[in-house]
């Protein structure tokens, strides 16, 4: 009778090889996709995009006049520091609002501003990559189009539609908002965002919707499922990343708009860039108030892209991958 021989032993030297020559090969990759020469660029790249706003940084915790008569990086030597401006700075800004009730508007023009274009924008990608109808290509290329067109070109036709509506013989089709002389007020700013925003949205979500397998939507209709049940409960959870990524872009852009927001703000309902630009003064004579109201201004942005991030390379890279 013939014993067969052991085959660990064999197994053991075989996983050991597989390993070294996946070690092998990452440290060839690794070497390839590096360079010293490229490494040490980006460190000096990196210093100097930093000094500036460390400087900033410096700045807004100095007395104002220290700021007036010695460089920021005289602190090595003398240090002094106050709170005072952040302080002042939250209590100045333009002629109707300070940069504390500023930064209360900017939370309420920006939320908004983001989950609203995503909302429409999701169900219309959801629509134009599994719902057959037609004309969707010409729609959805109609869509992306829409992305060249300039938003300054677009700023004064919506003013107009929105303070005296719009009427094709003598039939009204959109009545305008009455909302001139409403002192705070945020639903033209929330639709003129939305509107700037669905094409990219649109495009960006379908993308990445477009790529799930079909056979999880497939395995789901033949469960019964309907198109509000595999939107909500298949797409959404699947699609977050590429909503994340989205929603940084969409909120760090409107967190940080002057244009539209001047435009179509109500006085009382102007954002944080709006009391920014007041805080140095006349003159300029108190820029390191504009110092401090900076770093109160990016509090929130970086709250959300750091709670975001581990989505962002994942839902942009995956949103880009197909047109």
């Amino acid at each position: 009778m013939t014993v067969a021989a052991p085959t660990t032993p064999v197994d053991n030297r075989t996983a050991r090889q597989v390993a070294r020559d996946t070690r092998k090969n990452e440290a060839i990759a690794h070497k390839k996709l590096t360079s010293k020469g490229a490494t040490i660029a980006a460190v000096i790249i990196a210093i100097f995009w930093t000094i500036p706003t460390f400087g900033l940084f410096v700045t807004s915790f100095r007395p104002g006049a220290d700021t007036q008569s010695t460089g920021w990086w005289t602190v090595f030597t003398n240090p002094d520091f106050t709170l005072d401006n952040y302080f002042e700075a939250l209590n100045s800004g333009g002629t109707s609002t300070t940069l504390a009730s500023a930064f209360v508007n900017s939370l309420a023009i920006t939320i908004p501003a983001t989950v609203f274009p995503i909302v429409m924008a999701a169900l219309a990608a959801y629509a134009f990559a599994w719902i057959d109808f037609k004309g969707r290509s010409a729609l959805f290329v109609f869509v992306f189009a829409l992305q060249i067109v300039p938003l300054q070109m677009a700023l004064v036709p919506l003013l107009s539609l929105f303070s005296e509506g719009l009427t094709i013989n003598e039939v009204p089709i959109f009545p305008g908002f009455g909302l001139n002389d409403v002192q705070y007020s945020f639903a033209r700013v929330w639709i003129a965002h939305a509107i700037f925003a669905l094409p990219l949205a649109t495009f960006m979500l379908h993308n990445f919707i477009a790529e799930i397998p079909g056979e999880v939507i497939e395995a789901a209709r033949v469960d019964g499922a309907g198109h509000g049940q595999v939107f909500f409960r298949i797409i959404l959870p699947l699609a977050a990343p590429a909503i994340a990524s989205f929603a940084i872009f969409q909120f760090l852009w409107v967190w940080n708009d002057l244009l539209v927001a001047t435009i179509f703000a109500s006085p009382g309902a102007l954002p944080i860039t709006q009391a920014l630009n007041s805080l140095s003064g006349t003159w300029g004579n108190r820029w390191f108030l504009q110092s401090a109201g900076t770093f109160i201004s990016i509090i929130v942005p970086l709250i959300v892209f750091f709670a975001l991030q581990r989505f962002f390379v994942r839902g942009l890279l995956a949103g880009a991958t197909k047109g």
